[in-house]
């Protein structure tokens, strides 16, 4: 009776990568979370699952439908959509523990029901920084984290991306100053205008809020020109309440703290259409785009949350924090050739070749090398040196230590390097890369 092999692969909407590109995934994820502890943010990490009762304490509408969430005997359990919401409670939890304003940085994997389309993931990896304060927080945090993503970006090597801001505390003021009472309708279309097209987010705006009032909000999402000038436009507009005119003074501000902290102003453009789908933002609201590549969405989003953790605590809790899509953001360096041009250092310094009855000598002079602070590794399968060779080249080690009978007699090795071919051969007191 033949064995039933069940085919290996993985779920729609999950990634795998092979080890080459795992390293380069790796390797972007040291570079930005390197970028945040070099600016005072601090580490944490937080359970995947969590109760649902905590995890969905704010959430509603299509944030709730992607959520997993199962029963585990009498516990309501749910996996973590963001980073976000578990920070805020793990911020009330450990009040007493942390000291504020608390700047924290997180990467790990978040989970929602996505429909599977190409470069949506249903498992996907964040990089998150946040700040949240006691009581109150400096407006000038909302540019400083997006100016962290920026130098994550340099570090990385991506050049060509702008930050699209927003405060929703505008829109709250014109959809006020307008008598709209079904605001929450009115905000999912505006969410989803880059999805549908002009065109059919017109037609619904009709449909929901009346010919007149939707002329007038769409009049306004049109205004063109430079960060100023769409700040002008605004002024302009006889819309007087107090949400109206914090938000753009809001974002004023943003928009000088940015270019002061050292943002090149061509990679930041005043956006009135994005607010941001979760509706836990209350003010300054961002997402990033690759200039060019627009149509993969943003790879960056965030903005300000007055009060997340009420759900938690009674202590007021402000933050702001952005997030990096790195599953998704490494899916669109890879379709845009990005990752194929990308180099990183080889950790392992040297491959170690035993020709011969030559193990126990070589293995001797892998230790000599550690002990040294060279990477290296030793092919200890018995295969011809052309497979051994070649193995090296996969690897794409620069240089190959062969250590036959006569070397280890003498107490050195041979060193050959992959690359220019040349071989030299050195007291093994005297190796260095």
């Amino acid at each position: 009776m033949s064995k039933n092999i069940i085919k290996p692969s993985i779920l729609a909407g999950f990634m795998e990568l092979l080890p080459k590109e795992q390293e380069i995934f790796n390797d972007i994820v040291d570079k930005i979370t390197e970028v945040y502890k070099r600016n005072g943010c601090m580490s944490i990490d937080t359970p995947i699952i969590e109760k649902a009762e905590v995890l969905l304490a704010k959430s509603g509408g299509e944030t709730e439908k992607q959520v997993y969430n199962f029963q585990r005997g009498k516990n309501n359990l749910a996996l973590r959509f963001d980073l976000t919401v578990p920070f805020a409670r793990y911020a009330a939890q450990y009040y007493e523990d942390l000291t504020f304003p608390f700047k924290r940085y997180q990467f790990g994997k978040v989970y929602r029901g996505e429909r599977n389309q190409k470069g949506r993931y249903r498992e996907f990896y964040q990089c998150d920084v946040d700040v949240i304060g006691k009581d109150k927080l400096s407006i000038y945090n909302d540019a400083w984290v997006i100016s962290l993503a920026d130098k994550a970006f340099k570090e990385i090597g991506i050049v060509n991306y702008q930050f699209q801001i927003n405060n929703r505390k505008i829109l709250k003021g014109i959809l006020r100053e307008l008598e709209i009472e079904n605001t929450t309708d009115v905000m999912i279309l505006i969410d989803k205008y880059d999805k549908i097209g002009q065109k059919c987010f017109e037609d619904e705006l009709l449909g929901i809020i009346g010919d007149e009032k939707s002329k007038y909000l769409t009049r306004i999402f049109n205004i063109q020109g430079t960060n100023e000038k769409i700040l002008e436009e605004l002024l302009k507009l006889d819309i007087n309440n107090e949400y109206f005119t914090e938000g753009i003074n809001e974002l004023s501000q943003v928009k000088s703290m940015l270019e002061d902290i050292g943002v090149d102003s061509g990679q930041f453009k005043i956006n009135l259409k994005i607010i941001r789908g979760l509706d836990y933002y209350t003010g300054t609201v961002f997402e990033t785009i690759l200039v060019g590549n627009e149509d993969y969405g943003s790879i960056c989003s965030g903005g300000r949350y007055d009060n997340l953790a009420e759900n938690y605590t009674d202590k007021i809790l402000p933050g702001v924090g952005i997030s990096i899509g790195i599953t998704r953001l490494f899916f669109v360096l890879k379709e845009i050739g990005f990752i194929e041009n990308y180099t990183i250092k080889n950790k392992l310094d040297y491959l170690i070749v035993p020709i011969g009855d030559t193990i126990s000598y070589s293995i001797k002079v892998m230790r000599h090398l550690e002990e040294k602070g060279y990477g290296v590794s030793v092919y200890f399968e018995d295969n011809s040196i052309k497979k051994k060779m070649n193995f090296a080249n996969k690897l794409g080690v620069e240089n190959v230590i062969l250590i036959g009978e006569e070397e280890m007699v003498k107490n050195e090795v041979k060193i050959k390097n992959m690359r220019s071919r040349d071989e030299k051969k050195v007291d093994l007191s005297y190796i260095i890369v």
